[in-house]
């Protein structure tokens, strides 16, 4: 096969900028980067382990999310752009089916798991060298410590000299009860490396990037600790408590079984995000079973991604206060209508889908995250209202827009 022969030069300061000196030398098991939206820790990774594979002509990567079909418009893209930032594209070849990467110099490759294929990464050999290194990107999405302990586990062996093993978790620290702050940041070990980065050290955002943080940091302080200063978002007084994360095959339809689909509509800041579920009207259950959540959508995107996930046909209820989008994609096919809403129509939904238990399946990263953060507001003195914060809640919105049909005054209708 032919690639290219000869190699750009690079200077590594020049590509991935100040803040991660300590990172790029660290040599120890693990290396877990929390930090804000924007601060290059993604793409610094990415770079790392282009630049590395190309190094040690032994070495292979394995990718991890939680779910495999997240991978490709994140980590891959992102493994892309480092090759296209490195010079190097005539040196790489990806690859859709199977989703890798292979340096063609040496047959090294970089591959691609989801946590929802447990046997596939357990089962991962290399055909050339070892397996040195694992990248789990958005590691907070990975709800179970037991889940990291599988793959990391499955990195084991001895290296050759001069080689390294390493573990890299990348992620947004929303909520402080998760699992990886006690184990990484609170408990001292002197094979991790933990560090908190901030989009203050991308010197390459323009003057729009950072207008976009200081709005933050004015209008939703609460976000901005997280999204802007990468700190451990503080959860108190969530709204919905009776959930649990369990996998499910979807239940036969009948008179007490049925299927509910709601749209939030978003753009530039926030996504347009898909709900779908099946309620269990007798016991009172809501099983959520699938999620689109994705930002800059035109109507034909979102048409298109619902399409592509099979829910074209549904029956699908959205946010009314975008009459013109409902009327587009309507034209196109949908079976949707706006949300009715109303007085009170927030807390009335709330307080009807409190009554219910909710059965989350671990592909719905978002709803997880946004679930386990949507909590009531606080007034100026710290004191919870019977308000939900202007946060974490487009899946939340879609979700009650969902059930409308069956949410009216607060009573069950069958």
């Amino acid at each position: 096969m032919k690639y290219q022969t000869e190699y750009v030069p690079v200077r590594i300061p020049e590509l991935i900028g100040g803040g991660y000196g300590e990172y790029w030398r660290w040599r120890g098991r693990y290396l877990v980067v929390k930090g804000s939206r924007a601060s290059k820790k993604s793409k610094n990774t990415a770079i790392k382990f282009v630049l590395g594979i190309m190094k040690f002509p032994l070495a292979n990567l394995l990718v991890v999310r939680k779910t495999f079909r997240t991978l490709k418009d994140s980590c891959f893209a992102d493994l892309q752009w480092a090759v296209r930032r490195c010079k190097a594209e005539g040196f790489w070849k990806f690859r859709n089916n199977p989703l890798e990467a292979e340096y063609l110099p040496t047959g090294q490759k970089i591959y691609f798991r989801g946590l929802d294929d447990p046997l596939k990464i357990t089962s991962i050999s290399v055909s050339v060298g070892f397996l040195c290194w694992v990248w789990f990107e958005e590691a907070y999405e990975i709800s179970r410590e037991s889940d990291f302990d599988v793959v990391n586990e499955a990195i084991r062996g001895e290296v050759p000299d001069g080689y390294f093993k390493q573990v890299v978790l990348t992620f947004n620290p929303w909520n402080e009860k998760h699992w990886l702050k006690k184990r990484f940041f609170d408990t001292p070990n002197p094979e991790v490396l933990a560090m908190t980065t901030t989009y203050l050290c991308n010197e390459w955002l323009d003057d729009s990037d950072r207008r976009l943080f200081e709005d933050m940091r004015v209008r939703n302080p609460r976000r901005y600790q997280v999204a802007g200063l990468g700190n451990w978002g503080i959860v108190e007084g969530v709204i919905y408590e009776d959930w649990e994360e369990k996998r499910f095959e979807l239940p036969q339809f009948d008179n007490d079984h049925v299927f509910v689909a709601g749209l939030d509509f978003g753009y530039t800041n926030d996504p347009s995000a898909l709900f779908i579920g099946v309620l269990d009207k007798k016991l009172k259950v809501l099983y959520v079973w699938d999620e689109m959540y994705k930002k800059n959508m035109s109507n034909k995107d979102i048409y298109d991604e619902i399409e592509k996930l099979g829910y074209v046909k549904a029956h699908i209820t959205a946010d009314s206060a975008e009459p013109k989008s409902i009327k587009e994609l309507a034209g196109m096919g949908l079976r949707i209508k706006g949300a009715k809403k109303g007085r009170d129509s927030v807390n009335n939904g709330i307080q009807w889908i409190q009554d219910l238990h909710i059965v989350v399946h671990p592909r719905c990263v978002n709803f997880l995250t946004e679930i386990s953060n949507y909590s009531w507001a606080e007034d100026k003195f710290g004191k919870k209202i019977n308000t939900p914060i202007d946060d974490f809640n487009h899946l939340m919105d879609a979700m009650r827009y969902a059930l409308e049909d069956y949410i009216i005054k607060g009573k069950w209708i069958h």
